[in-house]
């Protein structure tokens, strides 16, 4: 990236991080993903190649660092200390987002790749029953290939799947993609999306029944846009 040629922090800043796909790293590393194939996930449109360009800046400005993964058979990615000081930064672009740009999301902002990968994140496992618990989503308005996702928790591990993992569902949620796009921002709440029905959900009564205690949704669910 060309510098500013100025030498206000400000700008150096900017230098550091302005480069497109490097800020959307930085949200994952500080989400929890450590490993190549994460970042694909929640990063599903960026190239491979890009992909390692940008992780390799990102280590040589000092804001990454490879270390070998708990079972020792992996690098993985982590942040620094320089890194990690980035997450008010980021998080204040996510609030900020959210109360002024968020209502010009067009259905081309649309993922459920990123959708689902949220949504994994963020499903409260403390919360479901003990044993193997299968949730499953079918989002009726996209193609074959990406129509059914299941979420499979077990042990406090939750694992996304593309692919029928042969389990009986104990939950299923029938919806369009932007419907539930709309219940991960807060943009909707579920009772209001069933009743007008782009929503329909069965399974069984213990999870129907507590829903919010297990199904969270964006940090930034909370924050109204400002403008219409």
């Amino acid at each position: 990236m060309k510098g500013y040629g100025q030498f206000c922090p400000i700008a150096k800043a900017c230098e550091a991080l302005g480069e497109r796909w490097t800020l959307l790293l930085i949200r994952e590393l500080l989400c929890g993903s450590h490993r190549y194939n994460d970042f694909k996930r929640g990063l599903p449109l960026i190239s491979p190649t890009m992909l390692s360009q940008r992780l390799n800046i990102l280590q040589k400005r000092g804001l990454v660092e490879l270390k070998r993964s708990s079972d020792n058979r992996s690098n993985e990615y982590h942040l620094t200390q320089a890194g990690r000081e980035l997450e008010p930064i980021v998080m204040g672009l996510g609030e900020w987002g959210s109360r002024w740009v968020r209502s010009q999301m067009s259905d081309d902002d649309l993922s459920v790749e990123l959708l689902m990968w949220d949504m994994r994140r963020t499903i409260n496992s403390s919360a479901l029953p003990q044993g193997r618990t299968v949730l499953h989503f079918e989002f009726k308005d996209l193609s074959k290939v990406y129509r059914n996702w299941w979420l499979l928790a077990e042990n406090g591990e939750i694992d996304l799947c593309v692919d029928d993992p042969g389990f009986d569902p104990d939950i299923n949620f029938i919806t369009d993609l932007k419907t539930m796009t709309q219940l991960w921002l807060g943009d909707t709440n579920l009772s209001k999306a069933e009743s007008n029905g782009n929503l329909v959900i069965s399974g069984t009564s213990y999870l129907m029944q507590n829903i919010p205690q297990w199904l969270a949704f964006s940090e930034f669910s909370s924050i109204k846009s400002r403008l219409a």
